[in-house]
Parts: structure tokens; sequence; C-alpha cells
């Protein structure tokens, strides 16, 4: 965790944490390219637009922490896919409302990526309560003391 300011100790926070290995631009988009069954380096590259050196260092870092793994599939040249993994998968719900956000409050005109629910309608992330099934409101949140 970065260091506070003088005489001021930051919050304990798992969003903190959670940025230390996804909080940049490439990292999430490599992971959304996984997301979206892009697995071969060229194609996160292409996709991303990424420096070849900034993809390359965060596939390492994402691999170090779990959220993606890597497996050869040719000797000869040596090459790689990549494949999100339980943590990696766990991170659809984020790249969801990143989107759903993006579309809303920044992108004007059409969505360029949509997707189909197996129920036949188009997918629209939202988020909700596990115990209860209501959907999050602005407001419905009190911080647990």
């Amino acid at each position: 965790m970065p260091a506070a300011p003088a005489g001021k100790t930051p919050r304990d926070c798992t969003i903190a944490d959670a940025l230390e290995v996804v909080g940049d631009r490439w990292s999430l988009l490599i992971v959304r390219e996984l997301f979206y069954a892009q697995q071969r380096f060229t194609e996160v590259v292409r996709n991303t637009g990424a420096p070849r050196d900034i993809a390359t260092a965060r596939l390492r870092k994402l691999v170090e922490h779990g959220v993606i793994a890597r497996e050869q599939y040719s000797a000869r040249p040596a090459r790689y896919a990549y494949r999100l993994t339980e943590s990696g998968r766990a991170l659809a719900p984020v790249l969801l409302a990143l989107k759903r956000w993006g579309h809303e409050y920044v992108r004007d005109g059409a969505d360029p990526v949509r997707f189909d629910h197996s129920c036949g309608h188009e997918f629209v992330g939202a988020l909700h309560c596990s115990a209860c099934g209501e959907s999050f409101e602005s407001g419905s949140l009190t911080l647990h003391s």
C-alpha cells in the first residue's frame, strides 16, 4: 500500500488491495480480452493496444497473483496461451460494471460490445444483494461498524 501523508493512517481497504493487482488500464484490458476468449499474446496486444513490453509485464504480474494461468501450446518457438483462473473469472462482474458505467456515462452512441444472456435477452449487468435479491440503489448501503 502506498505511504500515507505524514500523520495520517490510510484506511485498511480491500479495494486498495485489489487495485495493487489489477488497478491499471492494461491489466484490466488483458483480463477483458481473456474474458472475450482471446488467449494468445498477439491477440491480447492487438486488441488492447498495449505496448508489447507492458503487456509482457502485466501478464507476468497477473500470473504471479493467480489471476491468469499461462500454458505452453508450441515448443518451437515457445508460445503460450493465457486463460483466466477462478480468481480471474471472478472479475467478470467488475468488468461488466465498468462496461455498463462507461456506456452510460462516458461514451455516446451504441455499445460496441453487447452480450446475449441464456434467457434470450440482451444482458445488462446489475448489482443486487445476495441475501435478499434487491437491486443496489444509491443510498441503500450503510458502512458496517
